[in-house]
């Protein structure tokens, strides 16, 4: 007989939160015209999911854009002013997943938002459940985004070329 509380996948339905410690977000994007990558991650990060009986999901995951390390203060400081991040303003990055569904191997496929300098635009994603228990599970995914789609067009001589990668490993944990 199978447990109510829980999933096809044996998954707890309910409330699930990020986990900060287990998850991360990263940036790739190349730069000098194409000759280096530009690499970077966000230090905060939080999120929260809500499992449904049939084993659809639906989340949301908020990073802090003033959290970027790039590992060059100055470049990072660039990056989160008015040129490009606008950390003042928008201090959020946030996806919305509206729903999220998982076959049998564990492959993913998201419906979201993604929201960067109050601007919004559909993202789909497709990701894996790399580890399950009842009570936590690690998702990643990768998305190649367009900038310009969000504001993001500061590009001095046609130095950035190219998509930026965002790489999201997001453990969560079931809230009880």
């Amino acid at each position: 007989m199978t447990d109510p509380s829980t999933t096809p996948a044996g998954l707890r339905t309910g409330t699930w939160a990020l986990d900060p410690a287990g998850s991360s977000v990263r940036l790739r994007h190349k730069a000098m015209w194409g000759t280096a990558t530009v690499k970077g991650a966000f230090a905060g990060i939080s999120g929260t999911g809500e499992l449904a009986p049939d084993g659809t999901a639906q989340g949301t995951l908020t990073i802090e854009a003033a959290s970027l390390d790039t590992g060059n203060s100055q470049r990072d400081t660039h990056l989160k002013s008015a040129e490009f991040f606008d950390v003042a303003a928008h201090p959020a990055i946030v996806y919305t997943a509206s729903r999220v569904t998982a076959d049998a191997d564990g492959a993913l496929a998201v419906d979201g938002e993604l929201t960067v300098r109050g601007t919004t635009r559909p993202l789909a994603l497709t990701g894996r459940a790399d580890t399950a228990s009842p009570d936590a599970v690690v998702l990643t995914a990768e998305a190649a985004i367009d900038r310009a789609d969000f504001g993001l067009t500061w590009n001095r001589l046609g130095t950035i070329k190219g998509l930026a990668t965002i790489s999201v490993t997001a453990r969560f944990t079931h809230g009880g």
